[in-house]
C-alpha cells in the first residue's frame, strides 16, 4: 500500500519567531548577577535616580512661582489725539484697543466707556439707527450713552478727559463719571467733557 504523503512536498519549517517584549524582559531578568555588590550598586543607582528625579521636578515647580501668570491689561491713561482729529458723531476706532468711544457733539468732546451697565457686555454702534445696541440683552443707548430701551439700569459711564500741554486729549479710565438712577448726572462735571 502506498503512503499518501509520499508524493506531496513537506511543509516548510516554521519561520523563526522574533523575540517579543516578554522574551526580552525574561532575558534581562535571567542575567546571572550573583555578585551581591553589583546588586546593591544597581539598587542604589535606581533609588538615587528616583530621588533626584523627584527633587528635580519639585525644583522646577518651585521656579514656576518666580514667573507668575499675570494678566497685563492696557494702560488706564492714554492719549487719543488732537480735538481736531474728531468730527461730529461717534468715533469707534478705539473700541477694540481701549473699549471706548469718542463722541463729539455741539456741547464738546467726551469719551464713553463701552461697557453696558446691565451685565458688562460691549454694545455695538449702529450708525444707521443712531444708537448703541447691546447684543447680549438688547439694551439701547442714544449717542450720548443714555439708556432708553432694554434692561440697562442707567446710562453708560464717561471717562475723564483733559487736554495735555501738547494739545492732545488724554483719557483716564480710572476716573469715570456716572449718572446713577434717581440722582443728578455727573456728565457736566469738569473732566467729563471737553468744551471745544
Amino acid at each position: 500500500m502506498s503512503n499518501p504523503t509520499e508524493g506531496t512536498p513537506a511543509p516548510p519549517p516554521p519561520a523563526a519567531k522574533k523575540p517579543g517584549i516578554q522574551e526580552a524582559l525574561l532575558k534581562v531578568l535571567k542575567t546571572d548577577d550573583t555578585d551581591p555588590v553589583k546588586q546593591v550598586a544597581k539598587r542604589r543607582r535606581f533609588v538615587m535616580a528616583s530621588v533626584l528625579g523627584f527633587l528635580g521636578v519639585n525644583f522646577l515647580m518651585f521656579l514656576r512661582f518666580f514667573f507668575p501668570r499675570a494678566l497685563f491689561e492696557p494702560k488706564t491713561t492714554f492719549r487719543i489725539g488732537y480735538p481736531s482729529d474728531f468730527g461730529f458723531g461717534v468715533d469707534t476706532k478705539f473700541q477694540n484697543q481701549y473699549r471706548i468711544w469718542v463722541v463729539r457733539n455741539t456741547e464738546g468732546i467726551f469719551v464713553i466707556s463701552a461697557i453696558c451697565t446691565h451685565l458688562g457686555c460691549t454694545p455695538d454702534w449702529k450708525s444707521s439707527e443712531n444708537k448703541f445696541k447691546c447684543p447680549c440683552h438688547g439694551s439701547g443707548y442714544d449717542p450720548e450713552g443714555v439708556n432708553f430701551e432694554g434692561p440697562a439700569p442707567r446710562p453708560m459711564d464717561r471717562a475723564h478727559v483733559e487736554i495735555d500741554p501738547e494739545g492732545q486729549i488724554v483719557v483716564d479710565l480710572s476716573r469715570v463719571y456716572r449718572w446713577p438712577k434717581g440722582e443728578p448726572s455727573q456728565f457736566n462735571d469738569p473732566g467729563a467733557i471737553i468744551r471745544a
